[in-house]
């Protein structure tokens, strides 16, 4: 009896040596990933040059993410977006790849500067892309995209699925998103570009989903849209910097220990 449960544990034991081999060759693929992502990323360097006052929260759920966000100049023009790509980790940090290469396509192979045709056409990218596959792959992406021109001063957004919020002196405004996202649809139509006129102090959020649909607080309830819009309201007259900190410590509050349920990226931007 006791040779025979020496035996056992013997091949427990390497049973699980090789699960943990096994399991840290895949972290450190995926942490691989991550570097290869963060490549795609613009740096902090980029961001402060063409968005001198602004923050950038980015917190994947995982070690890779399906949420990103991406900016290209262009003469007087400054285009920057957040991106929510289906699913999160491995297989949506893929599709984010995809997705932000059909971005890039549609502003430098296509040269627009509208957003809603640049929306336009990074679908028929995607799509394009996906129906390559043998597999039925619905999948996409929400974005909230805008094309700043430092000219005349005009703000011209686009959104799929995402909005984008506008605070200044006199509240706070949100531009709604064609409800559709980028990818396989039923019934497309095009996306809509609205154009705002930005006055010194205006300050614009762009974000994605995960920040709003955390669980959390006494009720483990998620945050919503009304207490997001709140915290907007209560650290308007802050820097962006401070911000940024601000943002995250409200999120890391309401989860507490609860798990991060998606990834979360926000872009604040004060003109």
């Amino acid at each position: 009896d006791y040779i025979a449960l020496y035996l056992k544990n013997s091949q427990i034991e390497t049973l699980f040596l090789k699960l943990e081999e096994k399991n840290t060759e895949i972290l450190d693929s995926i942490k691989y990933a991550r570097r290869l992502q963060s490549a795609i990323l613009p740096s902090p360097k980029l961001v402060e040059k063409y968005l001198v006052n602004s923050f950038v929260l980015y917190k994947p759920k995982d070690i890779v993410a399906g949420d990103f966000y991406w900016m290209e100049a262009s003469g007087e023009n400054i285009l920057f977006a957040v991106a929510d790509c289906t699913g999160h980790g491995v297989p949506g940090a893929m599709i984010s790849v995809v997705c932000h290469n059909a971005l890039n396509r549609a502003v430098k192979e296509y040269n627009l500067l509208d957003p809603g045709q640049i929306l336009n056409k990074t679908r028929e990218i995607v799509i394009e892309q996906f129906e390559k596959s043998e597999e039925n792959i619905n999948d996409g992406m929400d974005i909230s995209l805008c094309v700043y021109n430092l000219k005349d001063n005009l703000l011209k957004w686009s959104g799929a699925n995402s909005p984008l919020l506008i605070r200044n002196s006199s509240g706070i405004k949100k531009l709604l998103p064609t409800k559709q996202p980028i990818g396989k649809y039923p019934n497309p139509k095009p996306f809509i570009t609205m154009n705002t006129e930005i006055q010194k102090g205006d300050l614009i959020y762009l974000y994605t989903d995960g920040y709003i649909d955390q669980f959390g607080g006494k009720n483990d309830k998620k945050m919503k849209q009304k207490r997001f819009t709140d915290l907007v309201n209560e650290f308007y007259y802050k820097e962006l910097s401070e911000q940024k900190i601000l943002f995250n410590n409200a999120f890391e509050e309401w989860k507490g220990r609860r798990e991060q349920i998606d990834d979360v990226c926000i872009i604040g931007v004060r003109f």
